[in-house]
């Protein structure tokens, strides 16, 4: 099924995000799509306050449905399991989501990007993957990844070919609607009005999501060291982190243990 085709908004689709907010960036394809969404953390970072509710006022204003993993952990438990390399919990959500997959009939799965700007972010790519690879075994048929920025400017989408995108274009209303979830979204307001100020209102009228890449594609080491592990070190020596997170030791192993999980190796 080409997923160009306008037909896509008719075809049964879900979203998995990290993070609890992340929904805002695809928020009028969330009004079009009206998927089901898994959300992996509760957002509470460190300040403790779950961010799930505020995204459920979202979902019931778009029309859209939260599945039975809506904040599966603390920010802090999902940290832990990425330094404890602890993949067992983290296999038995993207069951849980593969199984809600192929009950509801879902045709195509749209999830958080690799940026290498948060760990949990890039997490959830190789775990969105995994329920996905293990859905199409249960079910017997293929269906479609995409994946979403939640970096930078939301209209571009560099090195995707014409056509392979889904690119939602927003009216005046569609926009209006956006802006007024984010700015109801009272955890986000600091980044929406960072946001705003960096790239401006009309950056948010288009939407992008993008044809995922393949799983090995994501697995490659190539030595660089991602905003997340400079980010960490900073915090370490200023004492708000115990242990830095880092993409060669605790990303990619979990990542290639979901791979195998699914694969049943």
């Amino acid at each position: 099924m080409p997923m160009t085709n306008p037909n896509w908004q008719r075809r049964p689709a879900a979203l998995i995000v990290a993070h609890p907010g992340h929904e805002l960036r695809i928020h009028h394809w969330l009004e079009l799509a009206r998927p089901s969404v898994f959300i992996l953390t509760d957002g509470s970072g460190s300040v403790g306050r779950s961010r799930v509710p505020s995204t459920l006022r979202v979902l019931e204003a778009a029309g859209a449905r939260c599945g039975d993993v809506r904040g599966r952990f603390t920010d802090a438990e999902l940290y832990d399991l990425l330094l404890q390399g602890s993949c067992r919990p983290l296999v038995e959500v993207a069951g849980v989501i593969a199984d809600a997959i192929v009950g509801e009939g879902i045709h195509y799965v749209v999830h958080d990007a690799v940026e290498g700007y948060n760990p949990g972010h890039d997490l959830c790519w190789h775990l969105a993957a995994a329920a996905v690879a293990l859905a199409e075994k249960r079910s017997g048929r293929p269906i479609t990844r995409y994946d979403f920025l939640l970096t930078g400017r939301p209209d571009e989408c560099p090195d995707v070919p014409d056509g392979a995108a889904i690119r939602v274009r927003l009216d005046e209303g569609a926009l209006a609607r956006k802006l007024a979830a984010a700015a109801a979204y009272p955890e986000l307001k600091g980044e929406l009005d960072a946001a705003l100020e960096r790239s401006g209102s009309a950056a948010f009228a288009t939407e992008v999501l993008r044809p995922a890449p393949g799983v090995e594609d994501h697995l490659k080491d190539d030595g660089a060291v991602p905003f997340y592990e400079r980010h960490g070190e900073s915090r370490r020596a200023s004492g708000r982190y115990r242990e830095v997170v880092r993409r060669r030791e605790h990303v990619l192993p979990l990542a290639e243990s979901l791979r195998n999980s699914a694969a049943g190796r």
